[in-house]
């Protein structure tokens, strides 16, 4: 196995140790690879230790060791190996309990073509001697084990085998709102491969409320790009340079100057591509993402303004089962690019005078609440618009407590909002309590399941 060609030794030790550390982290990865991994493919004689160590646990217990079950073996299991060696299997192993793997889903296919290719090797090798004896079943039979070896064979996760890994956490990488008070209640922001919604009616902000998210992730260095299907890219780009340099939006053309200084600070990066409206779908946004990505664009936050306005990716009879399948297709580029997508709706006729609009101020698809991990709204009257005020509502929040009222600063001319100290009594229109929402929630699902089996003939 000194031989390069039949070793990782060409895509270099990152590699190599990211690979060993998503055998390690992933369960279902472990079972599919170990099919086809040889330890000796590894050029580093630690990550052969390392990885035979898991692969040796599994076949004597029947589970995958967890991390503290690893750390034992380590501390005790490695006597007969020279100190150097032993030294760094275990430094090794610390710095993979602090990091975390990138482009996962490339060590993934990389690693498992390679071993793939050379276990069909060693079976065309074997196939020369069997046809020599006229063993045509034999090698059809070698053949096709070979193709079938590291398939995917994740049958989900397993409750008794799986106990510990439902205990691990997992990393979010949440970016922050920006306001303090929102990030305390959703565990410092949304998480990567989450959805959160600002619903509000026309005019009360939401283009303005996805501009500050994305602005406070550009100042923290963040990556973000930037959506929008209504607002052109220069307009919606002002709003970046007014949010992030201070200037208001009626004085940037004759600050021009200024506005550069406040914004060539930043540490993160901004790319806004315009869609006119309904032309483009979660397709189209995918694609665009995948072109970033094969440019070395690292992609942190995605902004889309706004979902209602994206085209679904096939037809539906009803424009509700059109926005639900939009926002299942965004939460799920949300989980592909592993970072978190915020994207806005709008309300009905009944959220356009309320004091606090609720989600059952939902424009078509009420269903829309039932994708998303976090939503919010805004809701400004006559009066707050006048003196620049407002109130912030969380509807649905899966990371903490939801029902709470925030009233809020919002002065359009700076592209400026904050969110001030929550109302003990939320003043809520339309449900007098928490408890009647989700009851309202619950009631609403189940005319929209019904109607969906009405739909389908009554299969579901």
């Amino acid at each position: 196995m000194k031989n390069k060609e039949i070793s990782f030794s060409k895509y270099g030790k990152r590699f190599q140790e990211s690979l060993a550390q998503m055998i390690l982290e992933d369960r279902p990865f472990a079972d599919q690879i170990e099919e086809v991994l040889v330890t000796q493919f590894f050029e580093l004689n630690y990550l052969r230790v390392f990885v035979q160590k898991i692969f040796d646990y599994r076949t004597e217990y029947g589970v995958h060791p967890s991390k503290d079950i690893l750390a034992t073996i380590l501390r005790t299991e490695l006597e007969k190996l020279p100190e150097s060696t032993q030294k760094q299997v275990r430094d090794y192993f610390s710095r993979i309990c602090i990091t975390r793997v990138k482009d996962e889903k490339y060590i993934r296919d990389t690693s498992l073509d390679f071993c793939k290719k050379q276990k069909l090797k060693e079976a065309l090798m074997q196939s020369v001697d069997l046809i020599q004896n006229s063993s045509y079943e034999e090698v059809k039979k070698v053949i096709d084990e070979a193709l079938k070896l590291g398939i995917d064979n994740d049958f989900g996760h397993e409750f008794i085998k799986d106990f510990e890994a439902r205990y691990e956490l997992k990393a979010r990488n949440p970016i922050s709102t920006g306001w303090e008070k929102i990030d305390s209640l959703t565990k410092k922001g949304l998480g990567s491969g989450e959805l959160g919604v600002v619903i509000a009616p026309t005019g009360a902000g939401k283009s303005m409320v996805l501009a500050h998210l994305g602005s406070e992730a550009v100042k923290a260095g963040k990556n973000v790009v930037h959506y929008t299907l209504e607002l052109s890219e220069a307009v919606t780009g002002q709003r970046y340079d007014s949010c992030i340099s201070g200037i208001p939006l009626n004085s940037l053309y004759d600050m021009k100057d200024d506005v550069l200084e406040g914004i060539s600070d930043v540490e993160g990066s901004l790319i806004i591509k315009e869609y006119p409206t309904k032309t483009a779908s979660p397709t189209t946004i995918r694609a665009h993402l995948e072109k970033l990505k094969k440019r070395n664009h690292k992609i942190d936050l995605i902004l889309v303004d706004y979902a209602d306005l994206l085209r679904p990716c096939r037809n539906f009879k009803e424009k509700r089962n059109e926005l639900e399948s939009i926002y299942e297709n965004l939460r799920a580029v949300a989980q592909e690019y592993e970072c978190p997508l915020w994207t806005a709706s709008q309300t009905n006729r009944t959220g356009l005078n309320a004091e606090v609009v609720t989600m059952e101020s939902i424009s078509e698809a009420f269903n829309k609440c039932f994708v998303a991990d976090f939503i919010c709204s805004i809701s400004r009257t006559v009066k707050d618009r006048n003196n620049n005020e407002g109130r912030l509502y969380i509807a649905k929040n899966r990371n903490g407590p939801d029902g709470l009222v925030f009233p809020i600063f919002m002065d359009t001319t700076n592209v400026k909002i904050q969110v001030l100290a929550k109302v003990d009594t939320p003043i809520i229109n339309t449900a007098s309590s928490s408890a009647d929402l989700s009851k309202s929630l619950q009631d609403k699902y189940k005319q929209f399941r019904q109607a969906k089996k009405q739909n389908l003939g009554g299969v579901q």
